[in-house]
C-alpha cells in the first residue's frame, strides 16, 4: 500500500452523516460518506461496478453484477443487486450472515471531479451501538474510499498482504483514529449523548487496530 504521508489529512476527505430512518415498522440507523475524487463519473462508475477492476482496490467479487443477479465479496458480504442506473446509482442489499442492511452508491459531479456518496442503512441493535456507534460500519467503509482513492491516483493494485497490516501501522491507526471519531461527531449530530459517542469511537479504534488472539475472529 503505497504511504499515507497524511492520513489524518485522508480521513478528512470524507465527509460523514448519520440519521436514523425506519424500514418495515423498524428502526435503522443510517451511515453517509462523502468523498470527491479528481476523476470523471466514467471512470469512477467503473473503478465501482468493473468485476476486474474492483479486486484491485476492495475485494474479489463473483456473481452477476446487473440488477436482480446475487453477488458474493470474497470472505466478506453478500447480496442481490437492487438497482443498476449506469454511471450514476447502484443499490444492494449487504448480507452477513442473517443479517441484511442495505448500501446504495450514487455519483455526481463536482467542482473537482466526481462525488461518491454512499448510504449504508441498517437495523439498530442497541447494545451494539451503545458499544461501537456508527464506527463500527462507518470506519470500514472509510478504508474502502481511501483504497479507492490510492487506487484512482495511480492505478495501483492494492497489495492484500499491506492491506491486512495497514491498521497496525503508526499511519493506520491515525487514520482509523480520525475517521472513528468523525462518525463519532457524525452521531452527535444525530442526538446521541457526546461522551457515549466518544466511548463508543474509542472502541472502534481498539476493535480496528488490534491484532486478533489466534483462533479468535475479529
Amino acid at each position: 500500500m503505497p504511504l499515507l504521508t497524511d492520513p489524518t489529512g485522508i480521513a478528512g476527505l470524507v465527509v460523514r452523516e448519520v440519521r436514523t430512518g425506519s424500514r418495515g415498522g423498524e428502526v435503522t440507523r443510517i451511515a453517509v460518506a462523502r468523498r470527491s475524487y479528481p476523476t470523471d463519473q466514467a471512470d469512477l462508475w467503473d473503478a465501482l461496478t468493473n468485476g476486474e477492476r474492483i479486486p484491485r482496490w476492495f475485494l474479489p467479487v463473483s456473481g452477476e453484477l446487473k440488477p436482480g443477479g446475487r453477488y458474493q465479496l470474497e470472505g466478506n458480504a453478500n447480496g442481490v443487486v437492487e438497482e443498476c442506473e449506469a454511471p450514476r446509482r447502484f443499490a444492494v442489499t449487504w448480507e452477513m450472515g442473517p443479517q441484511v442492511s442495505w448500501l446504495a452508491v450514487t455519483l455526481s459531479p463536482s467542482e473537482d471531479g466526481t462525488q461518491l456518496e454512499l448510504v449504508h442503512e441498517a437495523p439498530v441493535d442497541p447494545e451494539f451501538w451503545t458499544q461501537y456507534g456508527p464506527g463500527a460500519v462507518g470506519v470500514g467503509w472509510d478504508l474502502a474510499l481511501m483504497g479507492l482513492g490510492l487506487h484512482l491516483a495511480s492505478s495501483a493494485v492494492l497489495d492484500p498482504a499491506e492491506v491486512l497490516t495497514f491498521h497496525t501501522t503508526p499511519e493506520g491507526v491515525a487514520f482509523i483514529r480520525a475517521a472513528a471519531e468523525g462518525w463519532a461527531d457524525a452521531a452527535v449530530a444525530d442526538g446521541d449523548d457526546p461522551t457515549a459517542a466518544i466511548t463508543a469511537a474509542d472502541r472502534t479504534v481498539t476493535f480496528y487496530t488490534t491484532e486478533p488472539e489466534e483462533g479468535a475472529e475479529h
